[in-house]
């Protein structure tokens, strides 16, 4: 009886979402809230229980925090895939040498501290008395073996840019470790706070590459069950379902407050926002600009606003007609009319982007040109490469509301330069895969310069090394453009590296591999009962303090 009451409410409220959305624009994919319902149900499968938003587990616990997410993880591996659903994840479970405050400023995490010995060499002291959920505990030999196994060819990561420079890994004791690298790389302590640095423990990675030996996939061992440091737990992972975690009670610090964690996968926006509405979830990740004003007049639930380094952007594939042509790439930026979408589709939350960088990212130029909107030269610019009366092509997005409708608001743009787009959805983890093996035309994507420096914001998205999975889904090769972006990520002296990456927004212009939309601000739906909440400018949510107030 409680499930159907429980059953009725949900479809009540969506009815009601629905109403109340056909008055306003169609709404954008957005997070799924949490389930405030203290019924329990039993999987099945699993056999084990599972719980409603809040409830309290049995002892001194916190309760189960629901995020209804828009995108289920695609990889549990810190080596695997590099997409922000499942760095979200992972986040909770490793813990890397360093990390990253608010302020985007590197802080110690499993290295209580560094120093550069020389201009290749760099020096770390590990926390000592760690230990990985499994029990094993955390060393020098299980940094190296980690590092090394990132930078394993067989391993083929990508996330391997981050800490190709690496050229030799020393252990000096059992709490120290050097990194010595092939140039100077002043953002070394920037990019081993990444959740790709996240330390695996020493004995899943010798049974990962055991399974590698026996025809396993890279990875499938920790994948299934992954072993950090961190102080939440994997429990347990229904694809497209939900992903929980539980708290680590011998973690090294303070344990976390909650019980439990439950990433749940909710992709309908109306679905999101309903269940954060009548308590099924804590968290809606993400909401959409034109859920604000609802969510805001909605008691016992508020809007999260961050600002962030991300970039949106829509990408072209340099490799195919008739987007080899920098002409079309340059018209294309020129014909859009970027505050249609700003303003239209994100309401004018965020800030419009000129370039791949956002303001707050080291090495960014604010007197970096930018190709504004000029419909004349547009038309100008297709006829010199020969479409004048435009041509036929496809625009790709994943199943996020905003990049659909950002879709259809640049399908009816370009439709006036004889452009004839047909839009593409495809589901995430295929959206990924397809998108590396440049099986698209153009595509819709984002990309958060998480380390806060412009070599990650900037050399995996078009050095001609990182073509594919690794970030270059544009395909972008150009010989200067590879020559500035590794000079740059090897100078050590910051003018002269700050020179450089204005010389490179400067290149990028000319060539445009893409159209940049905007630095977008993360918004959340969250509980009145949620305290001690905080998300970090890449995206990530902060947990650790987190409680449940009933």
């Amino acid at each position: 009886m409680k499930r159907k009451k429980a059953l009725l409410l949900l479809v009540l409220a969506l009815l009601l979402s629905i109403f109340l959305a056909a008055c306003a624009e169609e709404p954008e994919d957005t997070a799924s809230p949490t389930d405030d319902s203290t019924e329990k149900e039993t999987d099945t499968e699993s056999g084990k229980s599972t719980q409603g938003a809040g409830e309290k587990n049995s002892g001194t616990g916190g309760g189960d925090l629901v995020i209804a997410t828009l995108s289920d993880a695609v990889s549990m591996d810190p080596a695997g895939s590099n997409d922000n659903p499942s760095s979200n994840v992972q986040a909770n479970i490793f813990e890397s040498l360093t990390k990253q405050d608010q302020n985007m400023e590197v802080q110690p995490s499993l290295a209580e501290s560094w120093e550069e010995i020389d201009e290749v060499t760099w020096e770390f002291k590990l926390r000592e008395g760690v230990t990985f959920h499994d029990g094993s505990e955390f060393n020098a030999e299980v940094v190296k073996a980690n590092i090394e196994r990132l930078l394993d060819p067989e391993v083929a990561s990508p996330r391997v840019f981050l800490y190709e420079m690496i050229s030799k890994i020393e252990v000096v004791d059992d709490y120290t470790v050097r990194f010595v690298t092939e140039y100077p790389f002043s953002p070394l302590p920037a990019h081993l706070a990444h959740s790709g640095g996240g330390m695996v423990s020493l004995e899943q990675i010798e049974a990962d590459y055991a399974a590698m030996e026996e025809g396993e996939e890279p990875g499938s061992v920790i994948n299934g069950n992954p072993i950090g440091t961190g102080f939440f737990k994997f429990d347990e992972w229904r694809p497209g379902e939900l992903l929980r975690l539980v708290r680590n009670d011998d973690y090294w610090g303070e344990p976390a407050k909650l019980d439990s964690v439950t990433f749940k996968v909710v992709d309908e926006t109306l679905t999101r926002v309903a269940e954060l509405e009548t308590g099924e979830a804590h968290i809606a990740d993400p909401i959409s600009p034109n859920n604000i004003a609802q969510i805001e007049a909605t008691d016992g639930i508020h809007v999260s606003q961050q600002g962030s380094v991300s970039l949106s952007y829509v990408g072209f594939n340099m490799e195919k007609e008739p987007f080899n042509d920098p002409l079309v790439r340059q018209a294309i930026n020129m014909a859009i009319d970027k505050e249609q979408i700003i303003n239209g589709i994100y309401e004018g939350v965020g800030t419009p982007a000129i370039g791949p960088l956002a303001p707050d990212v080291l090495g960014y130029d604010p007197d970096a040109p930018g190709l504004e909107y000029d419909p004349d030269k547009a038309r100008e610019l297709l006829a010199e490469a020969g479409y004048e009366n435009g041509f036929s092509t496809t625009l790709w997005t994943n199943d996020n509301q905003e990049r659909m409708d950002a879709a259809t608001n640049i399908q009816a743009q370009l439709a006036e330069f004889g452009i004839e787009v047909e839009i593409e959805v495809v589901e995430w983890g295929a959206y990924l895969e397809q998108t590396a093996n440049g099986e698209h035309d153009m595509f819709i994507l984002g990309w958060s310069t998480v380390t806060g420096d412009a070599d990650y914001g900037l050399y995996p998205l078009f050095h001609s090394n990182n073509v594919g999975e690794p970030g270059n889904r544009t395909f972008t090769k150009d010989p200067e453009l590879d020559e500035l972006l590794d000079h740059a990520r090897q100078e050590g002296d910051p003018e002269t590296r700050q020179q450089l990456y204005s010389e490179i927004q400067v290149l990028l212009t000319d060539i445009a591999p893409m159209l940049y939309i905007h630095h977008q601000d993360f918004l959340l739906g969250v509980s009145d009962k949620v305290e001690g909440l905080t998300q970090s400018p890449t995206q990530i949510l902060q947990l650790h303090e987190v409680t449940i107030t009933e």
